[in-house]
């Protein structure tokens, strides 16, 4: 289910006297809308709300169970779902698409159904120069 919800107070970070001023007079979107406002900050919109999607275990009891381990190793129950692609690709449509933009980007893993790919464990890896030019084939932030 989809929902637009306030971030719970607890959850909020207070926001500094410079940072105010930043948020109401900095012509740069991008320094205005990346204060960061809670513990939380990739879901965070800029007036306290968050699009969340609930997950439970009856419709996708895989998902809720990685939620809950993910929560048991880190304290957070919270798993930021965007699109897969770098900003100016096409969103990602095949594991050999996945594949390459795992590779040439600094994921650290990569899971396609029961396949979980750790680049540290990949026999071939690119190097810096080879992810730049990857990278430089799209226009981005």
């Amino acid at each position: 289910m989809l929902l637009v919800a306030p971030v719970l107070e607890a959850r909020r970070v207070a926001i500094t006297a410079e940072q105010l001023r930043t948020m109401d007079q900095d012509p740069d979107l991008r320094r205005r809308v990346n204060v960061v406002r809670s513990t939380v900050p990739a879901i965070t919109h800029v007036d306290y709300s968050a699009r969340l999607q609930t997950v439970d275990g009856e419709r996708n009891p895989r998902l809720l169970g990685l939620l809950e381990a993910f929560e048991a190793q880190t304290g957070c129950p919270i798993l930021v779902n965007t699109s897969f692609n770098v900003r100016g690709e096409p969103i990602v449509c095949s594991p050999e698409e996945a594949y390459r933009c795992f590779i040439g980007t600094e994921m650290d893993a990569l899971v396609l159904e029961d396949c979980v790919l750790v680049k540290e464990e990949m026999p071939q890896k690119l190097d810096d120069a080879d992810r730049k030019q990857y990278l430089s084939r799209f226009d981005l932030d």
